[in-house]
This record gives structure tokens, sequence and C-alpha cells, in this order.
């Protein structure tokens, strides 16, 4: 006979509750022996090719195969403190620059100070041997000029130091980030239990889980390599539903022991309601985790497989490891108590605050549609204006030193800022420099480029030639956009059209964000039809009712169309800007929406599928769809809120840190969630469920066992 969805959770469970240390050993030794495969495996990571993406891809791979790289460089910035520059002192300091740079390890070589156009400031360009040299050093020397030059301003950045410094900022926010979320979870699980152990075990499984897939991820990524944040996403998603799943377990196996089962009936109990909406959650969460691949980014494709591994391991845990640790404790798990939270916990009856809320909502259910989708609309709007970008100069954070000095730079030397690199190949050095020399002409009459200095380097069998076309723009901003569809579209064509067998592709940064947002915008509806389309199957097979999917299809786009809408109005237009402590970049960074999409609709279906389940029950108990919904959801709502209440805990405090990227997502997610666990779970649930009445609940042919003491002991015999 086939294992059915519903009875897997209810025989995993039976057997864990009937061989214990089975299984508590069983999860112990996978999590050691996953985490001993991180130590004897190395992680393989993405390789820079693996990013490249359109016609700048390509112009970067040929720029590759002719050995045309650019070596990493730093600048050394020497201005004035205030006023002009004197000649004497920059100079000398350039030399003193020059001479300790030129002893320093890690360094190929050290070029000519170039003076900037107003005549404010020198900069020394500094060649490295590597991408791997040691800041330090580097750093070192700079600050000894600055020493003995006090009336100047000596400062440095490039590819190492900005690098370097970035890294261990955001070292330094998820460290902070992971400091602060362990305690306020905890805390909020006392909140919820009032009970020490109780709050413990959600905590501990899912960092078990979490331990046991960053271990598992190292073999794996030899199959879908790992890109730097994978980590990251693993432990965010890991705690979020590694903490929910428990959560939903131990509050229904408590409230069925607290209305007077033994211990083992309730795990049963346990298992075939929440076990089995766990199951089904975290089938929807890696559906719509599994839209990362449609893609097709290296990025995405880490972050999903990730992802997708550890809700598979937390699911896993849930239904053994859990039920047999509240066998094994059975009433120890209450222990022990906190006295004023205890009392607290037991003294106020589930479903007594939301029931109250809910009231108003199924008397007048389309008075509260109406007025709850307005705000939701009104939330939603805004993402319709939604611009993107990626992330550069303009979304670091400001306090940084050596990002500081890259603004100073840009600002005194625009050509080392954005720039285009075309590239072309199929011809020999004569006719690739004359046509060179045509589109430099056509750059210099249009506007728009920077063509004084602009580097011209071919490689040694002079088969391929490479322009750097500075442009005197942020790469943000949309008329760098525009300059790269120029070159593309008329400047490289018309100067290369009289040349037979020319090849020219144009790349550089601005080039590289053109590609990345065109390939995003192509891919994102597939994308957001991948998530819903497969979401919406999953719940009408879940629950038999084409009603049903279609809801929590809608449901899903509020959430996002919210998530969106908060993203654009706070970092596209700056509202709460000085709150938040940042500057606004007039852009989201572009795989901000993305991320958010998914990990919002993975998670708020954990929400629904618990709720839709307990309303199922009911249903399948005979009791009317209205007074289902409304005794559903207000036996639900206490468990909900307290994973909301983690979960927009944990992402408020991404919300305060210092990369721009952390507050997109912290502000993003908790935001949604917060929003998706009240106004769309309270309201306009329950509101669409009673309009829609029994027509959304088609009845089982075979009525399941209700909850009562007699029927509950078919779970463990049958």
């Amino acid at each position: 006979m086939s294992l059915s969805p519903s009875a897997l959770p209810t025989r995993a469970a039976r057997w864990s509750a009937t061989h214990p240390w089975r299984a508590i050993g069983a999860w112990l030794a996978f999590v050691v022996i996953a985490v001993g495969l991180a130590a004897t495996i190395p992680t393989n990571e993405v390789d820079d090719a693996d990013y490249r993406v359109g016609e700048s891809g390509r112009a970067e791979a040929s720029v590759e195969r002719a050995g045309l790289d650019e070596p990493p460089a730093e600048n050394v910035l020497i201005r004035a403190r205030s006023g002009r520059l004197d000649a004497a002192d920059g100079q000398a300091a350039a030399d003193q620059v020059a001479d300790r740079m030129r002893t320093t390890p890690g360094v190929a070589g050290v070029g000519d100070a170039v003076p900037s156009a107003d005549g404010t400031a020198l900069l020394v360009p500094v060649e490295l041997t590597s991408d791997d040299v040691d800041a330090a050093p580097l750093l070192k020397a700079t600050a000894a000029v600055q020493e003995a030059h006090p009336d100047l301003v000596v400062a440095q950045a490039g590819d190492v130091t900005i690098d370097e410094a970035i890294d261990e900022r955001v070292g330094e926010d998820l460290h902070s980030a992971e400091f602060i979320s362990l305690p306020i979870t905890l805390v909020l699980m006392l909140l919820a239990f009032g009970a020490l152990i109780a709050a413990g075990l959600p905590v501990l499984l899912a960092a078990t889980s979490v331990a046991a897939t960053i271990g598992i991820s190292a073999p794996i990524s030899w199959l879908v390599p790992a890109e730097s944040t994978v980590l990251s996403m693993i432990v965010l998603i890991g705690m979020a539903v590694g903490v929910d799943y428990s959560l939903f377990y131990l509050k229904r196996e408590r409230q069925e022991r607290a209305a007077g089962r033994t211990t083992l009936d309730a795990v049963a109990i346990a298992a075939e309601t929440s076990g089995h909406a766990i199951v089904v959650s975290g089938g929807a969460v890696i559906a719509a985790l599994a839209g990362l691949f449609v893609l097709s980014d290296v990025t995405f494709n880490s972050l999903a497989t990730g992802a997708i591994l550890v809700v598979a391991v937390a699911v896993l845990g849930s239904i053994t490891v859990l039920p047999a640790l509240l066998v094994k404790l059975g009433r120890w798990v209450d222990r022990p108590r906190l006295p004023l939270l205890w009392r607290l916990t037991r003294r106020v009856p589930t479903g007594t605050v939301s029931g109250r809320i809910l009231g108003p909502v199924i008397r007048h259910p389309v008075a509260a549609l109406v007025v709850s989708s307005i705000g939701i609309v009104a939330l939603a709007v805004p993402a319709l204006t939604m611009k993107t970008n990626q992330a550069g100069a303009e979304t670091l954070p400001r306090d940084i030193p050596a990002v500081q000095t890259y603004r100073a730079i840009m600002a005194a030397f625009p050509a080392e800022g954005t720039s285009a690199r075309v590239v072309v190949t199929g011809i020999d050095e004569a006719p690739a420099r004359a046509g060179i020399e045509r589109l430099l002409d056509a750059a210099d009459r249009s506007g728009g480029f920077v063509t004084d200095g602009a580097a011209l380097r071919t490689s040694d069998d002079g088969r391929t030639t490479v322009l750097d076309l500075a442009l005197p723009y942020d790469e943000s901003d949309d008329r760098a956009t525009q300059a790269v569809e120029r070159l593309r579209d008329e400047l490289v064509p018309d100067a290369f059209a009289d040349t037979p067998g020319a090849e020219a592709a144009v790349g550089g940064g601005a080039a590289e964000a053109l590609d990345y947002a065109d390939k995003q915008s192509e891919r994102m509806p597939f994308l957001l039809g991948f998530v819903l389309v497969l979401t919406m199957v999953m719940m009408i097979a879940a629950f038999r009712s084409v009603l049903l999917g279609l809801v929590s299809t809608v449901l899903n786009l509020a959430s996002v169309g919210v998530a969106f809408g908060l993203l654009s109005i706070v970092f596209q237009h700056g509202v709460g800007a000085d709150l938040l402590d940042f500057t606004s970049p007039g852009f989201v960074i572009d795989w901000i929406p993305i991320f958010v999409l998914v990990v919002l609709v993975g998670l708020s279906m954990d929400y629904h599928v618990f709720v839709l389940s307990r309303i199922r029950e009911l249903v399948d108990r005979g009791l009317p769809a209205r007074e289902a919904v409304h005794r559903g959801i207000a036996d639900t709502a206490g468990v909900i809120t307290s994973a909301a209440a983690v979960m927009v805990s944990v992402f408020a405090i991404f919300a305060t840190l210092s990369m721009m990227e952390m507050k997109m997502m912290g502000v993003g997610l908790s935001a949604a969630i917060l929003i998706d666990a009240t106004v769309i779970r309270l309201v306009v649930l329950p509101a669409v469920l009673v309009l829609l009445g029994e027509r959304a609940w088609p009845r089982r042919t075979r009525p399941v066992a209700s909850v009562t003491a007699p029927a509950q002991e078919r779970v463990l015999v049958s």
C-alpha cells in the first residue's frame, strides 16, 4: 500500500514515539556526520566566469582568452585639506607613496602621479600582483605618508581595500544579527510557552537543522557551485522554518495534553494534524524556492539549493526527532516554569484575543474585505514604478573610509569611475585601431563619454583590441544605460561597418548592470508564474479545493505586492531614510525583489497551510463553514502570531544593519510578514472564506477522525 502524504508524518511520529532513543540517536548521528562532511570536503565556490551574462559576458570572456585582464589595482588620493593643492607638497607626498609602495609585499608596480583636471588632487596608481593581496601593509604605507604630511589628505581605495572593508562590514553585520536574534527568539518562545525546555526545543531543532545543512552543502557544492552568501541564506531560512515547524507541532501537542490526552496520544494527534500541515507547508516552501532555478543564475541556483536543503532537513527533524523528544520529556517539557509567564499563558485561553478581532470580520465580511483590500492596494501601487539596479558605490555604507576615498576619487577623476569596455576581435591590430579611432571621434561628438585618456590595449597576437571608455555618470544613472545602448546600437556598429570580419562587444560595469536587468525582466514573469502556479497546484492537491488554490494564489500576490511597494516607498523614494539611517540610492538593488518574493511566499505559505489545515479539520468534523473558519483561525492565531513575531523581529534586526542589501531585505520581509500575519490572515482570509462558504470545502467521502478521545486511539493502533 502506498503511503499518502497525510500518513507520512503520523507513521514517522509513531515510530519515533515508540523508539525514541533510536530516533534521537539517528538524528544526532545525522547532524554529526553532516558537520564532518564540511570539515573533510572542501566547498566548490562559484567562479567569476559564472557570473557573466549577455554581451558584457562575451566581452569579458574575449578579454580573458586574450590575456588582457587588468591586474587588481589600488589608488592613493592626495589632496589639500582645503582649497587648491600645492604642487610641490603634493608631488613630495606622491614620491613618498611610490617609494613605500614599491617595497610593500604584493605590489607589482607604481605608476606616475596623475593630476586632476582642476588641480585639486593627485592620484597615484598602484598595480598589485593578485586579488588576494593583504590590504593591511598597503594601508600602513599610506598611513605613514599621511602622518608625514598632516596638512594633506592621503587616502587609499581600490579593488582589495574596498572588498576587504565590505567583507569585514558584512561579517560584523551578520555577527551582530545572529548575536541579537538568538536571545530575541528565545524570549519570544518563553512568552509563547512560559517554560524553558519548551522554549528551547524550537531553537534547538532549528540550530541542528542549520548545522546539518551547512555540512551537507559542502559535497552538494560540487554539483551546484556555492555562492558566498549561501550560508547566510541557510541560516536565515533554517532558523525561520525550523522554529515555525517546531512551534506548530509543540503547540498542538501541549494543547492535546491540556485536554487530558496522554503524552503518546497527544504526540500522535499533533502528528496527524500539525505534522501533516508541516509536510504540506514544507513542500510549498520548497516549491517557492525552486522557482529561483527558473532564473538560470549562478547566485540564485546556489541560494535555492541551500534553502531547499535546509527546509527539507527541518521538515525531517520536525516529524522524527521532535516527537521522540516530546515522548521522552513528557510533562517535563513544561519545566522549569517561569511563574509569571506560565500563569499568563495558562490564563488566556486559546483564541481569546483573535476571536474578538475576528468577530466583526465574520459578521461583516464584505466591509472587512473592501477596507483591507484598499489598504493593501495602496501599499502595493508604488511597486508599479519600482526601479532596480545593481549594488554600487551609492549603496555602500558612507562611513567606510575606503568608500569615502573611492567617492572622492570618482569626483576628482571621472575616468576612474563608471566605464564601458569595447572589445574588438576577429581582425588585426591596424584595422582594429582605425575603427577605434572612428569610434572615439563619434563618441566625442555625441557627448556622454570621457574620451580624453581612454585606455587602449592589444593582445600579443594582435587579434583582440580593448578600449576602456569612461562615462561621467554613476552606474545606476539612466544616462549610463543610455550611453551603453548608444554604443551597442549606433556608435560601435557604425565605426566597424566597413571592416569585414570585425566582431565587437560592449562590456564594463554599466553594461553588466544593463544585461543583468534585461535578463531579470525577461525571466521575472516566468519566476512569478512558476511560484504561484506550483503553490496553487499544491494547495489544490492538499485540500482538494480549486477555490482554496485560487485564494492562496491571490493572497500570495497581495503579500508580494505589499513587499515590493514598501521597498519602493522606503528605498527608492527615501521615506523613513532618517529613521533607518541611510541615504536613498533612488533604486532597489536588483536581486532583493527576487529574494523577497520567494522567501515571503514560502514563509507565508507556512502560516496559510497551518490555518487551512485547522479549518479543514473542523469542517471534516461536521462544523458549518462559517463556524469552522471562525474557530480555526482563532485557534491558530496565537501560534501564527508567535511564529510571525520571531520572523518580524529577526528581519527587523537586519533593517538596522549598515549594508544596504541587509536593510532592504530586513524592511521588505519584516513589514510584509507583519502585514501578512495580521491583515491578510486575520482579515482578508476569513472574510473571503466566509463569503465562499461551503463551496470552498468539498466534503470528504470518508470522514476523518474527530478530535475526541476514542477516535484518537485509531492514530496509534491503525
